[in-house]
């Protein structure tokens, strides 16, 4: 059938029917929503490469927790800054660090909330890196033996879910060892699996203290020309026991998340990293673009490639619209 019998715009002509019809849509049980914690006391900082944003000192964060938590948000991922950093990033292990008392914090307070741990070394080592430098590289295996003994006191805290970011070689494998190991075997592991060297990452670089001392993360995190590499660590950490893979960033890697949504029978994750999340902020400011609708649009568009949820910046805003009605 062609034109004029078939019209297309029919099932466009009307609201009712453009949302009958609708093939993807945003719910609260697709927002994971970043939190930062640092030391302290009284602190609510705005970021401010990232308005909107915040750092929360351990008196604060539980109240910020509620709210997410009352917006229907079902989730966080949990990021600290410690009080001192060392070489190897050891406030990581330490059951009096700063990611530990903020999980004992929130898990008292705000039992209901999911919580994700990030599972990595650059906010809390002097060089920056994502691990044990050696010879002015990270080395994988000494990283690999740290990573064990950071997840295992992060569960121990209260974390729900551990995600592992320093594209460490073997690092799903070591980490589901050593959980199971230490009784952990109910808790599961969402990896970083395919996580770009991207420069999308500046805002973020910011918010945690991060930034490299020397050099980049290019020996470890992956080219962002090459998309077959990106299938084979998916591919790699589902072998090791990964429960969910991602993919990160988002908004430049949407063919990335569709083929490892093709690849995989596991969720998969989607970060809308702090780069993406600034940009539109920033436009929106500007009076460019209409910050929500463009917000609302890029979400959509990381939904319908093939992410089952999503981190994302723009979490309480997203919650805030849904609760609303939507765009």
């Amino acid at each position: 059938m062609k034109f004029p019998k078939l019209r297309a715009r029919r099932l466009r002509r009307k609201e009712g029917i453009r949302r009958l019809v609708r093939e993807t849509s945003l719910s609260h049980e697709d927002l994971i929503c970043p939190v930062f914690v640092r030391y302290g006391e009284g602190v609510i900082e705005e970021i401010p490469s990232m308005p909107g944003v915040f750092r929360y000192s351990l008196d604060k964060v539980v109240d910020e927790v509620r709210k997410i938590r009352d917006l229907g948000i079902p989730a966080i991922i949990l990021f600290g800054i410690p009080e001192h950093k060392d070489e190897v990033g050891s406030d990581t292990w330490n059951d009096e660090g700063i990611i530990q008392k903020a999980l004992r914090l929130i898990k008292e307070a705000v039992p209901d909330i999911y919580v994700i741990t990030d599972v990595c070394f650059c906010e809390y080592t002097t060089h920056g890196h994502c691990g044990v430098v050696k010879d002015g590289d990270v080395e994988n295996d000494m990283t690999l033996e740290n990573l064990k003994k950071q997840v295992v006191s992060h569960v121990k805290n209260g974390a729900d879910m551990v995600a592992p970011s320093g594209m460490m070689d073997g690092m799903v494998r070591a980490i589901r060892e050593a959980l199971d190991e230490s009784g952990f075997y109910h808790t599961p592991i969402m990896a970083y699996s395919a996580k770009f060297a991207s420069a999308f990452y500046g805002p973020f670089r910011e918010a945690a203290e991060s930034t490299p001392a020397f050099g980049d993360r290019r020996t470890y995190q992956m080219d962002p020309a090459n998309a077959r590499e990106a299938l084979k660590e998916i591919l790699l950490d589902v072998e090791e026991g990964a429960d969910i893979v991602m993919v990160k960033p988002a908004l430049s890697y949407l063919d990335i998340i569709y083929r490892v949504r093709e690849a995989t029978l596991l969720p998969v994750c989607a970060y809308n990293v702090s780069g993406e999340y600034s940009m539109i902020k920033a436009a929106g400011r500007l009076g460019w673009i209409d910050e929500k609708k463009v917000m609302w649009e890029v979400l959509t568009s990381i939904k319908r490639a093939g992410a089952d949820m999503i981190i994302t910046y723009f979490a309480k805003d997203v919650a805030e619209l849904i609760n609303r009605g939507g765009i």
